[in-house]
C-alpha cells in the first residue's frame, strides 16, 4: 500500500503540462506520481532507502533574487529569467562558451557536438559575462560547454571573469587538452583560472561505456598536468548504474592519494536529458541515498553515513556533502557549524545566507589550497589554519531532474543557474530538460 506523504507539482514527459503530483512512499521507495488527462499515468522513483526521505531536511526560508529578469506569467517552470517567485540566489552560474566538443559521449546532458553554429564571439561572451556579475552578484562561475578548452582565446575569458570578480572561477572540462597540451594547464592559471571541474568516470571500462573511449590514463595525465600549474581538481564521476556503481570506493581512494591537487569529488547520477542511449529505467535510477550508501559501504571504513548532511543552498533532496580532513592517510568528518562552512547553525536558513556561506565554501574547497592565513579574520580562516587547507576533501553528490523526476518545489529552490544565450538565468535541470521525445523545454529557444 502506497502512503501519500506530501503534495507538490510535476510535469508530464510527454507535453511538460504542469500537473498535480504526490510523493508517495512504497516500502523502502518513495515515488513521484501524478496523472495527464492527455498522456496518463506518470510515476517515476525519487528515493530509495535510508536516510529516510522525511528525514533529509534542512529548513529554509526562500526569498527572492536580488535582480529578476522575467515577470511571472505563465507560472512555473515558463516564466525562467529569473522570475520573482524563484526562491534562492545563484550560488553558481553556468556559462556554455561553446557547443563544439571533441568527444562524442553516449551520456551528455547538453547533447554537446550535434548542433550547429559558431561559438559565441568573444564580445559578446564578455558582455554576458558583465551583466551575470551585475545581476547574480559574486557568485562562482563555471564556464562550461561543449569542451571550452576547443577555444583558443578562454584565457581571456578566464582573465576578464577574474577581473570581474567572481567569487570562483572554473572549467568544466574533459581534461584531454589538459593532459596532451605541455604548458596548457600553466597558460590557464597564469590567466586567473583556479579550479577544474574534471569529468572522472573511473575506469576504462567506464570510461567506454559513458564516454566512448577509454580515458583512464588521459585524465590521470589531466590531474598530473593541473597539480604542476597549481590548479585545484574537482573529480565529476557521472554514475550509471550497471555501469561504474561498483566504483565509487575506488574514486574515493584515487582522490585521497590525489590531495591536494584533487580538492574533492562531486558525484552525478545520470539522469535522462541531453543526449542518452534510450529512456532511464525506474529499476535503473541511482536515487541520492543509494549513491551515499554505495559511497560508504565501497569506502572500507573511510567513512559514515553520518558524516554527510543536506545542502544549505538548493533545496534539502537536490544533495548531500560533507567535508573531511585528511590524518595519515585516514579521514577525519568536520562537522562544524553543520552548514557549508563553520560557524553558528541557522534554523531556518535564509536563502540570501545559504547562499553566501555555499559560495564561499565551495570557492575556499574547490581552488588550490592557500597557504594558511597568517592572522586568521573570521570563522572561516580560522577554520582553514586549525585544519590545513592542503589536507581537506570535499565529497558531495547533486541528483539532477529530468522530465519525470522534476519537482517543482525543488526547482524553486535551485541555485546552479545556467546563463542563457540572450543573459536570462535559468535553473540547470530546467535549462537542460527535454521531453521523452527530446525536444527542450528551454536550450536552443533563448537564442
Amino acid at each position: 500500500m502506497a502512503e501519500i506523504l506530501s503534495e507538490t507539482q510535476a510535469l508530464c514527459p510527454q507535453c511538460l503540462r504542469v500537473l498535480p503530483a504526490t510523493r508517495q512512499r512504497r516500502g523502502q521507495e518513495v515515488w513521484l506520481v501524478r496523472t495527464c488527462p492527455e498522456h496518463g499515468p506518470c510515476e517515476a522513483v525519487i528515493w530509495r532507502g535510508a536516510p529516510d526521505f522525511e528525514s533529509w531536511r534542512r529548513e529554509k526560508r526562500p526569498s527572492a533574487p536580488p535582480a529578476p529578469a522575467t515577470a511571472t506569467g505563465w507560472g512555473c517552470p515558463f516564466d525562467c529569467g529569473l522570475c520573482p517567485e524563484h526562491g534562492q540566489h545563484t550560488c553558481t552560474a553556468v556559462v556554455e562558451v561553446t557547443a563544439r566538443c571533441d568527444l562524442g559521449c553516449p551520456v551528455c546532458y547538453a547533447d554537446s557536438g550535434s548542433r550547429h553554429g559558431g561559438d559565441p564571439v568573444l564580445p559578446n561572451l564578455l558582455r554576458r559575462l558583465e551583466a551575470l556579475r551585475r545581476d547574480a552578484g559574486p557568485c562562482n562561475l563555471q564556464l562550461s560547454g561543449g569542451e571550452p578548452t576547443l577555444r583558443d582565446d578562454l584565457p581571456k575569458l578566464i582573465a576578464a571573469a577574474r577581473s570581474l570578480g567572481f567569487g570562483l572561477v572554473q572549467v568544466n572540462t574533459n581534461g584531454l587538452r589538459l593532459g596532451r597540451e605541455q604548458g596548457y594547464a600553466e597558460t590557464l592559471a597564469e590567466a586567473g583560472l583556479q579550479s577544474v571541474f574534471l569529468q572522472f568516470d573511473g575506469s576504462d571500462a567506464a570510461c567506454l561505456a559513458l564516454r566512448g573511449q577509454a580515458l583512464l590514463g588521459e585524465k590521470l595525465a589531466a590531474i598530473e598536468a593541473c597539480g604542476r600549474a597549481g590548479l585545484g581538481v574537482v573529480l565529476v564521476p557521472t554514475l550509471l548504474r550497471g555501469v561504474n556503481e561498483g566504483e565509487l570506493g575506488d574514486i574515493l581512494r584515487l582522490a585521497v592519494s590525489r590531495m591536494p591537487v584533487v580538492r574533492a569529488v562531486h558525484f552525478q547520477p545520470a539522469s535522462t536529458f541531453g543526449r542518452y542511449p534510450g529512456r532511464l529505467r525506474e529499476a535503473d535510477r541511482l536515487t541520492l541515498p543509494e549513491v551515499l550508501c554505495l559511497l560508504v559501504t565501497q569506502s572500507g571504513g573511510l567513512l559514515d553515513a553520518q558524516d554527510f548532511q543536506p545542502p544549505c543552498c538548493e533545496h534539502e533532496r537536490c544533495s548531500f556533502s560533507g567535508r573531511f580532513a585528511s590524518e595519515s592517510g585516514r579521514l577525519r568528518a568536520v562537522r562544524e557549524g553543520g552548514c557549508c562552512e563553520p560557524g553558528p547553525l541557522i534554523s531556518p536558513i535564509i536563502a540570501a545566507e545559504g547562499a553566501r556561506r555555499a559560495k564561499r565554501t565551495v570557492s575556499g574547497q574547490w581552488a588550490a589550497a592557500p597557504p594558511p592565513p597568517s592572522e586568521p579574520r573570521d570563522d572561516f580562516e580560522r577554520f582553514l589554519a586549525a585544519h590545513g587547507a592542503d589536507k581537506r576533501l570535499s565529497l558531495s553528490c547533486m541528483a539532477f531532474q529530468d522530465a519525470r523526476t522534476l519537482d517543482l518545489e525543488r526547482v524553486r529552490g535551485c541555485c546552479i543557474h545556467t546563463q542563457a544565450p540572450d543573459g536570462r538565468l535559468i535553473p540547470f535541470c530546467l535549462y537542460n530538460l527535454t521531453m521523452e521525445d527530446g525536444t527542450p523545454l528551454y536550450r536552443g529557444r533563448t537564442a
